[in-house]
């Protein structure tokens, strides 16, 4: 069979907007403001070795981790029809266990032909603290571990797993609809999927999901070549991991030879006590996503072939690869944007034309818990907010908007106070925290909470002491605060904190600006 170049494109439409329509369907049905409002989750097709056909705009950071996902359950099981596999483990294919990941085969006239898959923020998956994103030193204080297992069997629930589950989180009722959301989004992308192939026959889909990832390859292959061969270095830090250490650094060497990119992050700093470690994956997704911002484009389909050009060298114990049972809760979420940084601080040596400034590096994770007076029953939330992003040769950078590894929304202030014990008394741009130059960096923003119980709270943040850098003489950002209001007055807190509040208390957080760029035109 011979390529057809428009068909090629229907079928690239085609994939993609069927993992669209699964990611409607997860956040139409979903119960929790988390993947309702914010749209933390992702949605995606494999073929049958597991290989990422099409994946809809969703979370950057779940853009190479998911298919790390769908290879391990593919080596663990025999698939059925009407089977859905769940895991969340960071160390058998997940990125940090509030990420709960379903995958389903799906079949064609009983042969197993591709899989579907989703990944969802669950807003609570038990552990140490509210919300599952604790100050922790070890996973096992992070949360309900979940290993590849069956969570469907033949089209049946298991219930077990899900009664076992349940009884180890706090709101329960809201996994349970997040679940089935999950389960529903599988189900819609199993059906489009048939529909295509009983349209087209199964050959043709198949050739076209093969030959899309050839087309992508060949594409960022000739993207590469236009580049100057060569090594490039560029290390950043993490500011620190909540226990002491401070100055943690990611450092990259960049090799770009022929067609090739090589990322060797092999002196970075060991992994540390607390819980900012990443696993390999999410390494793996800060790249992949970096080479997409910056030679993807609309004609260039995200697929598996998109990262055969690209070799990723870690070593294993260290802050970008660690080893169980490292506290990773973190990582995905604020080691993820540093990688980034450091990614892009390297292609700044190479398309200087091309590269912005660092945005605000962080995600500034927000997690509150607690018993909600008006129902007595125990409330669990969880949101990250945005802030500036780095300026580049090309303008401004945007101002409170989330970047880079995450793709999320706010949760609107009528949704979050509907649900949940908390007034929102401030939410605003927090005017010139972007760094100065020739393009200035946006701003970050201003959001207060002010709890309406007795509460804890639980803060990941980063760039609150090493500012977002600027490119080409210009300056770095703001770096952001976290400030809690009592009764007793204001205090600034750490990035990275814990804290028992009382009703009537006030958090504000004041987010990154992004770095400016100085160069002239």
């Amino acid at each position: 069979m011979s390529v057809n170049p428009i068909l090629l494109e229907v079928f690239k439409n085609a994939f993609s907007s069927i993992a669209e329509e699964m990611g409607v369907t997860l956040q139409r049905s979903a119960f929790s403001p988390n993947i309702k409002e914010r749209r933390d989750f992702s949605c995606a097709l494999f073929d049958k070795e597991g290989n990422l056909v099409a994946q809809a705009a969703h979370i950057p950071v779940h853009l190479g981790s998911m298919p790390e996902s769908v290879k391990q359950a593919i080596k663990e099981f025999e698939f059925e029809e009407g089977d859905m596999v769940v895991l969340n483990d960071p160390f058998a294919g997940g990125t940090h266990l509030p990420d709960i990941t379903l995958i389903a085969p799906v079949f064609y006239r009983g042969e197993l032909v591709f899989f579907v898959a989703n990944r969802a923020h669950h807003a609570d998956v038990g552990g140490m603290q509210p919300g599952s994103m604790p100050l922790s030193t070890s996973i096992f204080q992070e949360g309900f571990i979940i290993p590849p297992t069956k969570i469907m069997k033949r089209g049946e629930l298991n219930e077990e797993f899900l009664k076992i589950f349940l009884r180890n989180v706090r709101t329960p009722d809201e996994r349970v609809g997040d679940f089935k959301a999950q389960i529903t989004a599988n189900l819609t992308g199993i059906k489009r999927l048939r529909e295509l192939i009983n349209k087209e026959g199964f050959e043709k889909v198949n050739f076209y999901a093969k030959e899309l990832m050839n087309y992508a390859e060949r594409l960022i292959r000739e993207k590469i070549k236009k580049l100057p061969e060569g090594s490039y270095e560029f290390e950043d830090y993490m500011e620190d991991d909540g226990f002491g250490n401070e100055d943690i650094k990611i450092h990259l060497k960049l090799t770009v030879e022929r067609d090739k990119l090589i990322f060797d992050f092999s002196e970075t700093a060991p992994q540390t006590r607390g819980g900012i470690n990443a696993v390999r994956a999410i390494t793996l997704s800060a790249v992949y996503y970096s080479v997409i911002a910056l030679f993807g484009g609309e004609d260039i389909p995200v697929n598996a072939g998109c990262f055969r050009p690209i070799e990723v060298i870690t070593k294993k114990g260290t802050l970008v690869d660690a080893e169980f049972p490292a506290g990773v809760a973190a990582g995905n979420v604020e080691t993820s944007q540093r990688i980034v940084d450091v990614i892009l601080g390297a292609f700044a040596k190479i398309l200087p034309e091309e590269t912005p400034a660092a945005s605000q590096g962080t995600m500034n994770n927000v997690a509150i818990g607690g018993t909600d007076p008006r129902t007595g029953s125990p409330f669990a939330y969880y949101e990250t907010l945005g802030g500036g992003t780095g300026a580049s040769a090309k303008g401004d950078g945007e101002s409170a908007i989330h970047s880079h590894m995450t793709n999320t929304l706010n949760t609107p202030i009528e949704a979050l106070e509907h649900h949940y014990p908390l007034r929102i008394t401030q939410y605003r741009i927090r005017r010139n925290s972007g760094g100065r130059g020739l393009h200035r960096g946006g701003d970050g923003l201003i959001r207060e909470y002010e709890f309406l119980c007795d509460a804890e709270v639980s803060i990941l943040s980063e760039r609150r002491r090493l500012s977002p850098y600027g490119l080409f003489g210009g300056e770095p950002g703001e770096p952001g605060r976290n400030l809690l209001v009592t009764s007793e007055g204001e205090k600034e807190m750490p990035s990275k904190f814990t804290a028992f509040v009382r009703k009537g208390d006030k958090l504000r957080i004041e987010t990154p600006g992004g770095g400016g760029y100085m160069r002239e035109e």
